[in-house]
């Protein structure tokens, strides 16, 4: 319950300061309408537009600034080519999604670390940028506050001396340089160690970051009545005080917040309805159009045909443009809905309808109407499909797009909106690939966030509607009327709102009579036997896991491919990529995993998944670390033949002199060997000290082992040693349990891989799998990412809790290839937990840490 609560909190506190908002522009527009605050917004001129435009780009060229700084603080400097492209579309989403530290800084984390910086550098640079941005907020506001101090006539603390708050917000920023010349020490954060910033380039994060917020202003003031009586300097403490509150509300963009707080604090020095209507533009201009680019940017990607014509495009977009894309669309098709649904509520424009009477019958019109309340509601719902690369959502996209471009030509001439829908309706077509889920609508998730974007798009169109027509009397009898006229404006948005609200009652319900939430549960009989039959045309050995019956099974709908998984807290690991045949069933089981742990709050984890499917894990928004290499010995090309080999020929003769002799079990004479087989099992723990492993590691257990054929060394009617056999679709070979007893000759395991490798190439197999050898492979170097640096020196000196380089050395002499595995993990401070949930979940618990 304290988690659904913690969860909900959030949003319904947005809801609520959006609720305020709206409250206050009530009561602002009281003596207005509608039609005021559009034809202000129709009146601008050209010259105005133009001014806004030019002062937008400089705000975000100067922005680009911030992120130049950062990379000097942090001694690693990029081309600006590439730098300017991360800023630009790191602020155009901030700016329009909010929470800036989360959205620029998993941005920032896509584009920095795919051009060669660590995580820890990364984040030096979302923190540096942060600081940046409310040092420009101080040094701007204080030195305006100083100069020109504001106005609050009647508002709350109208009596505070804002000349003195001026100078107070100016000591922070000058503090903040004196200390850079002060002290020459690094500055300690818990194990980070930050570099001082000299005065230099502390003065130059001022001069940025007030740029930056001037820029922003002027927009906004060149935007605004030129009669009125406010200085630019007035603007400027209004502005600020608008946006740091909007930030603080967390509402994306500030949106409602930021436009009460202006029209409250200028509502006695400018009419109120042209105030608006330049807030308006200016939401438009400064946020709208910059998103709308930024997304623009990276849809070109996908038309690849165009390569030749971008020359630099592809090379900085490509490594990461498949993560991005969808989210980029999604939140377009969200603005595309409220757009839609906005239109729907607000007048149309006369002299549009009088054109269509002559053309169109009313009934096509009213429907239309209808038509694109519905397509706005549903690209609302939609988005989240799209963001969670849904098919479905995709196919159904498109046709919503498509007829919401109609349907705006015939409800009254909009082509601006359907110009604006044709624009994503064409990024969204050559992006089809991005989209390959196959799941239910009904089934994703709605986050509470989610949930609160669409109850805000929902309330500030019935809103809208209702500011629309305060003049208009209602009653039943307008439900029914229809008209050609501006007169028939009034019962459309009723009867749209209706439609909207109907579709998402529909919506909720349908979601409600989904069937119960799936909870982890061992498999049965028939599951394992299911997983046997994937496990063993699968190629990799390591799908003989899921028979142990310790994971819990993932299938996927027909039941062809399957995910095995374990928990651990909240830690949800599934060992190994997705057994599947085809890459769109590895995705599908893949993202299902995911949206399992989000159900449960959980965190989701791949581990030693291969190379060549982390694009899979980016996308899902994992971080990746390198876990270690896997050895694969090469079986055609391996014999004993050769010097290299002498000391492998004269073990194998020595042991086979003394009576040893090798044997391949069938799965069918397995069960009369069982009590022997536990009796080598037992001493070789007993001998090791050691309890079973579990998740990762087979242990014994008498039905796993009659599963499959087992390998076994004789002497003379004696069984000393067995290892049971992974057969991997005829292609790899491996082996799980490998067992002895303490008093087996030397060299008895060299005589048992040996033995298994050569029955292998005789078999036809292609690879034997020696496994894992964990933190191989990570380089200690000054530039490596903190995580390889640490399992460098485990390997190299962590001797005392286990042989990982002895182990590494043993398996060399086979010469096998080492390939790279890696853990797809949630980064930051969630790590160290998963990295401890997942060791005690290969041990069998924490006690097993311990004890073995």
């Amino acid at each position: 319950m304290r988690r659904v609560f913690s969860r909900l909190v959030g949003p319904l506190i947005v809801l609520a300061l959006f609720g305020v908002a709206l409250w206050l522009l009530h009561r602002a527009m009281t003596e207005y309408r509608y039609e005021d605050v559009a034809a202000y917004f129709r009146r601008l001129p050209d010259w105005q537009l133009a001014a806004a435009l030019s002062a937008t780009a400089l705000s975000y060229l100067v922005a680009t600034g911030y992120d130049w700084l950062a990379l000097r603080y942090i001694r690693r400097p990029l081309r600006w080519v590439k730098v300017g492209f991360a800023a630009s579309l790191a602020y155009a989403f901030s700016n329009s999604v909010g929470m800036a530290v989360l959205t620029s800084g998993s941005l920032r984390y896509r584009l920095y670390s795919s051009w060669g910086l660590t995580a820890v550098e990364i984040a030096k640079i979302v923190m540096f940028t942060t600081l940046t941005f409310w040092l420009g907020i101080l040094a701007v506001g204080g030195t305006v506050l100083a100069l020109d101090p504001l106005e609050l006539g009647s508002l709350p603390y109208a009596n505070l001396d804002s000349r003195r708050l001026g100078l107070l917000m100016l000591v922070l920023p000058l503090a903040y340089v004196l200390l850079g010349a002060w002290r020459r020490q690094p500055l300690k954060l818990g194990p980070w160690e930050l570099p001082m910033i000299r005065p230099r380039l502390a003065l130059s994060q001022l001069a940025v970051g007030a740029l930056d917020w001037l820029m922003a202003s002027l927009v906004l003031y060149v935007l605004m009545p030129t009669a009125g009586a406010v200085g630019y300097g007035q603007v400027v403490s209004v502005f600020l005080i608008a946006q740091v509150v909007g930030l603080l509300s967390q509402i994306p963009g500030g949106l409602g917040v930021f436009e009460s707080l202006v029209l409250l604090l200028l509502r006695d020095r400018l009419p109120a309805a042209d105030l608006l209507g330049a807030l308006v533009a200016y939401r438009v201009i400064y946020y709208l159009l910059p998103l709308a680019l930024a997304a623009v940017l990276l849809g070109l990607y996908e038309l690849r045909h165009q390569r030749e014509r971008i020359l630099w495009l592809p090379r900085m977009v490509g490594p990461w443009a498949p993560v991005l894309l969808p989210h980029v669309l999604a939140l377009l098709t969200l603005i595309s809905g409220a757009v839609l649904l906005f239109s729907a509520v607000t007048p149309t424009v006369e002299a549009r309808l009088v054109w269509l009477e002559d053309l169109l019958p009313l009934s096509v019109l009213e429907a239309s109407h209808f038509i694109s309340s519905l397509v706005g509601m549903g690209l609302l719902l939609l988005a989240r499909g799209l963001q969670r690369r849904l098919d479905a959502a995709w196919w159904l996209t498109v046709g919503l797009l498509a007829a919401g471009v109609v349907a705006s030509l015939l409800k009254g001439g909009d082509y601006e909106e359907a110009l604006f829908l044709a624009v994503l309706l064409a990024g969204l077509l050559p992006s089809r690939e991005q989209f390959y889920r196959r799941a239910s609508l009904f089934g994703e998730r709605f986050t509470a966030g989610w949930l609160a974007t669409i109850a805000v798009v929902l309330i500030c169109s019935v809103w809208l509607g209702f500011f629309s027509y305060k003049h208009i009397e209602y009653s039943h009898d307008l439900w029914w009327a229809f008209s050609f006229g501006v007169e028939g404006d009034a019962p459309r948005f009723l009867r749209a709102m209706v439609g909207a609200l109907g579709l998402t009652l529909y919506f909720g319900i349908a979601k409600l009579l989904q069937p119960a939430l799936f909870e982890p549960a061992l498999p049965g009989a028939a599951d394992i036997e299911r997983a046997r039959t994937i496990a063993g045309a699968f190629p990799r050995s390591y799908a003989h896991l899921a028979l142990l019956g310790d994971k819990a099974l993932l299938f996927n709908r027909s039941r062809s491919a399957f995910l095995m998984y374990a928990v651990e807290g909240r830690t949800w690991v599934a060992m190994g990529d997705p057994v599947a045949a085809g890459e769109d069933d590895r995705r599908e089981l893949a993202w299902g995993f995911r949206e399992l742990c989000e159900r449960h709050n959980g965190w989701p984890v791949f581990y030693q998944v291969h190379p060549a499917h982390l694009g899979l894990y980016v996308e899902l928004g994992l971080a990746l670390l390198k876990f270690g290499e896997e050895a694969r010995v090469r079986l055609p090309d391996f014999s004993l033949e050769g010097k290299s080999r002498k000391s492998m020929r004269n073990t194998i003769s020595r042991l086979e002199r003394e009576g040893y002799r090798f044997e391949v079990v069938d799965s069918a004479a397995v069960p009369a060997l069982l009590p022997r087989l536990r009796a080598v099992s037992d001493a070789w723990l007993g001998e090791k000290g050691s309890r079973e492993k579990r998740f990762s590691l087979g242990f014994f257990n008498e039905t796993y082992l009659q599963g499959g054929a087992v390998a076994v060394v004789w002497r003379a009617s004696e069984l000393v040693a067995f290892a049971n056999l992974w057969r991997g679709g005829g292609e790899e070979l491996s082996v799980d349990l490998m067992r002895y007893p303490p008093d087996s000759p030397n060299g008895l395991m060299d005589y048992l891989f040996v033995r298994i490798m050569l029955w292998g190439r005789e078999q036809g197999y292609q690879w034997f799998n020696l496994g894992m050898a964990p933190l191989a492979g990570l380089q200690n170097r000054s530039l490596a990412p903190l995580w390889n640096r640490f399992g460098a020196l485990v390997f190299g000196r962590g001797e005392t809790f286990y042989n990982f380089r002895g182990l590494h050395q043993y398996k060399e002499k086979f010469d096998p290839r080492w390939e790279a595995r890696y853990l797809a993990t949630p980064g930051g401070l969630a790590l160290p937990l998963v990295l401890a949930d997942l060791t005690a979940l290969i041990a069998g618990g924490f006690k097993g840490v311990i004890g073995k």
